[in-house]
């Protein structure tokens, strides 16, 4: 994004919100010469902006028309290898970055200021992380990306590219709002000997390791026939769980492997929405940890439809240690409010609450009572101190511009994929 004035007013009632150098400043106070970011509605609010815990930019453009398999699958794989396999493998350069920028676009216009990214495309795997991170700067949102290093088409070889990509990345990577991870895509689909690599890199890079854990029974199985006891016994045997490691999934993870993640000062990602699509199960293990978070697994970044599916699928599962009662301060709030917590952990900065001090990542939602519409809308983002989304419309950026960027691109990358 391009240098702005580091003063802000968000001018709002019942108080304005002053920001300096990206940083909230004070509360209830006047400044002059600032920018000032007027709220004419009669009443709104603000709010720490929403973290998606674990998404795959990669997969914004699938709601523009991704063609269906032509067999039907029966197993939780056959629909990787269909589907999101073929998907990944079809992309380029150009359709990886129009569907980066549609899926920022959609989240910041739904008041998400942080997205932590698990990219694949195995046909384009130098720079690409370079293409998702020029999006997010451009547009203004803050990102952590890896590469998911994976044996699934190329063997070693392939892995061996991803991990050097992720190593690239990191140590090039100069720009304010996004920072780099390790990845795998999981561990069902590496060897002993690149989770030992991933590992060793991360730690020599300081930086965390992300990968998806536990999402299918077929992961657990796998790592039992390698002579593991679970997938988090064989991350850490393997010595490739450094402290704020991302766990994706950990849908059939049993109660002591959470507790060992956690113990390990990793974290995990539940993606309700995602979980309930691929008909994998309920985490009913994961109330053994409060280093859990929410991510939509690429799915589009509605937040409020995460939460909401949090509390419709756990209470249908009869989660009782999640939703002990819906009450303030039980689980289901700690989970919510996790993101932030991890984007602390990530920026080493403090993101919430709303006070002195805090980075000043928030969205000031308005209230109306319009029908057929959320009560609450985004009306702004502001993203390290500058507005990212103004009047519902992008700063940085024009939406239709983007959305048709994003047709052409699918209509191309379906053609790809066809042929695959």
């Amino acid at each position: 994004m391009a240098a702005k004035s580091s003063r802000l007013l968000i001018e709002s009632s019942p108080r304005s919100l002053l920001i300096d150098r990206g940083r909230i400043a004070a509360k209830g106070m006047a400044a002059v010469g600032t920018r000032r970011l007027g709220c004419t509605w009669d009443e709104v609010i603000a709010r720490p902006g929403d973290v998606n815990a674990h998404t795959h930019l990669y997969a914004g453009l699938a709601p523009l028309g991704m063609p269906e398999p032509r067999k039907r699958p029966s197993t939780f794989v056959q629909g990787l290898e269909r589907t999101w396999w073929k998907l990944d493998r079809a992309l380029d350069e150009k359709s990886l970055r129009a569907s980066a920028r549609l899926y920022i676009a959609e989240a910041l216009s739904l008041g998400t200021t942080f997205l932590v990214d698990h990219h694949e495309s195995p046909g384009f795997i130098d720079g690409s992380l370079d293409v998702l991170a020029d999006a997010a700067e451009e547009l203004g949102i803050r990102l952590a990306v890896c590469y998911a290093a994976t044996e699934r088409n190329g063997g070693r070889a392939e892995a061996k590219a991803g991990l050097a990509e992720s190593r690239r990345f990191i140590k090039k990577n100069k720009r304010t709002l996004v920072r780099g991870m390790v990845g795998l895509h999981a561990g069902f689909t590496v060897t002993d000997e690149t989770i030992e690599e991933a590992g060793a890199l991360a730690r020599e890079l300081a930086v965390p390791l992300q990968v998806q854990v536990a999402e299918d029974g077929v992961d657990v199985e796998d790592a039992r026939e390698r002579g593991y006891r679970d997938p988090v016994d064989r991350l850490i045997a393997l010595d490739a769980l450094p402290p704020g490691s991302i766990l994706v999934h950990g849908v059939h993870l049993d109660e002591k492997a959470v507790r060992r993640a956690a113990d390990e000062g990793a974290w995990i990602v539940q993606n309700p929405r995602s979980n309930r699509n691929a008909k994998v199960g309920w985490p009913y293990a994961l109330w053994k940890s409060d280093k859990v978070a929410l991510g939509t697994d690429g799915l589009p970044p509605d937040m409020d439809a995460e939460r909401q599916a949090l509390l419709d699928i756990g209470g249908d599962a009869q989660d009782r240690k999640l939703l002990p009662g819906g009450k303030s301060g039980s689980r289901y709030d700690r989970r919510v409010n996790a993101g932030w917590e991890l984007a602390r952990e990530v920026f080493g900065a403090k993101f919430a609450p709303i006070e002195a001090g805090s980075v000043a990542d928030l969205t000031v939602y308005s209230r109306h009572d319009m029908p057929g519409l959320p009560t609450e809308l985004p009306l702004h983002v502001v993203v390290g101190g500058q507005v990212s989304l103004r009047d519902w419309k992008l700063t940085n950026g024009d939406f239709h511009e983007i959305a048709a960027e994003a047709r052409l691109e699918a209509r191309r990358l379906w053609k790809r994929m066809d042929r695959l």
